[in-house]
C-alpha cells in the first residue's frame, strides 16, 4: 500500500505561536503560579498533555469561558487560548486579579477587530460559525447581543430577525471550509442583498483543505490525523468526503488505525489538522507504511 503524504498539513503558525507562548510562560519564574489555560490552548489532547508536563493546568468543560473563570485559582497566571476571547471575559479576569496572557491566533484577532470596527460604524453582524465552539463565543463578544447573530446552515438564515434595510456585515469562523460557508453566504445575500461579506477563513485552513481535496482525487482513502474536538480536523474529513467524493477517516493517534479500513486500498493519503503535533502524524504514517499486506486484505 502506497502512502501519499499530503502537503501542507499539520501545525499552522497560529498554533505554533500559541504553544510557544505557553511554554515561554511556563519557564518564566517571575510569573504567578499556578499557570492555567482557560480551555484547551489548541484542540489537541497531545498538546494539552505536553503542557501539563510543564506544570500548566487546563480548565475545560461544557461551560462558557466566563463560567470557567470560577475554576481558576486566585492569583493565577491565566492564558487565553488560540481561539480568541471576548472582551467581557478579559475584563472579568483582570477584575479578579489574574495575570493575563493572550495566545489568540492573529487571524482570529483580525476577525475580532473587524467586528468591533463595524459595530462602531453602525453595522450589525451575521457570524457564520459552529455553535458551542470557543471561537464564535469569543468573536461574538465584540458586539452587543442584539446586534450579532450566529448561523451555521442555510436554513438558519430564515430565522434571522434583522430588518431588511439594516447595514449588515457577514463574517466567518476561521476554521470552517469555503464549501461550507458558500451556501450560507448565498442564503444570506438572497435575503439581505446589500450585506457586506468578509470571508475570514484563514489561509492555512483553506490551503490544507484544498490540498486534501486535490490529493484525495488520486488515492483510495484519506486518513486525517487530529483531535475529535478540532473543528478544522473534522472539516478536512468532510471536504474529502463531500467535495472530493472519497472516503476519509479521522484518527487521533497511530493506535486508532483499523486494518479493516484498508481492505482493497492501494493508495492512502494522510493529512492532519492544524493543531496536530508533527510527531503524531509521523507515527501514523510510519504505522501505515509498515502495515503488512495481509493486515489490509
Amino acid at each position: 500500500m502506497e502512502v501519499v503524504k499530503i502537503t501542507p498539513r499539520g501545525y499552522c503558525y497560529g498554533v505554533v505561536d500559541a504553544i510557544t507562548l505557553a511554554k515561554r510562560v511556563a519557564k518564566d519564574p517571575n510569573l504567578p503560579r499556578p499557570i492555567v489555560v482557560l480551555g484547551q490552548i489548541v484542540h489537541n489532547r497531545h498538546v494539552v498533555d505536553e503542557l501539563a508536563e510543564l506544570g500548566i493546568l487546563t480548565v475545560e468543560g461544557a461551560k462558557s469561558r466566563l463560567e470557567l473563570l470560577d475554576e481558576v485559582p486566585p492569583g493565577a497566571t491565566l492564558i487565553f487560548t488560540a481561539h480568541g476571547i471576548s472582551p467581557q471575559v478579559v475584563a472579568e479576569a483582570r477584575r479578579r486579579g489574574f495575570h493575563v496572557v493572550d495566545a489568540t491566533c492573529p487571524d482570529v484577532a483580525k476577525t475580532h477587530r473587524l467586528i468591533a470596527e463595524k459595530i462602531a460604524a453602525g453595522y450589525s453582524v451575521i457570524y457564520i460559525g459552529q455553535p458551542g465552539h470557543p471561537e464564535p463565543e469569543g468573536a461574538m463578544g465584540e458586539a452587543p447581543p442584539e446586534r450579532i447573530r450566529l448561523v451555521s446552515r442555510p436554513e438558519d438564515v430564515d430565522r434571522l430577525d434583522f430588518a431588511p434595510d439594516l447595514p449588515l456585515v457577514v463574517t466567518t469562523q476561521t476554521t470552517l471550509s469555503q464549501w461550507d460557508t458558500q451556501a450560507v453566504v448565498e442564503a444570506i445575500l438572497r435575503r439581505y442583498p446589500k450585506a457586506e461579506v468578509y470571508n475570514e477563513i484563514c489561509r492555512a485552513t483553506q490551503d490544507r483543505q484544498e490540498a486534501a481535496v486535490r490529493f484525495a482525487r488520486d488515492v483510495d482513502l484519506v486518513v486525517v490525523v487530529g483531535d475529535p474536538r478540532s473543528n478544522n480536523t473534522n472539516r478536512l474529513v468532510e471536504v474529502v468526503q463531500t467535495v472530493a467524493k472519497k472516503p476519509a477517516v479521522r484518527v487521533e493517534r497511530a493506535e486508532d488505525l483499523n486494518p479493516a479500513w484498508f481492505v482493497g486500498v492501494r493508495r492512502v493519503g494522510v493529512t492532519a489538522g492544524s493543531s496536530t503535533p508533527t510527531h503524531v502524524t509521523r507515527a501514523v504514517i510510519a504505522r501505515l507504511e509498515a502495515m503488512r499486506p495481509e493486515e489490509a486484505s
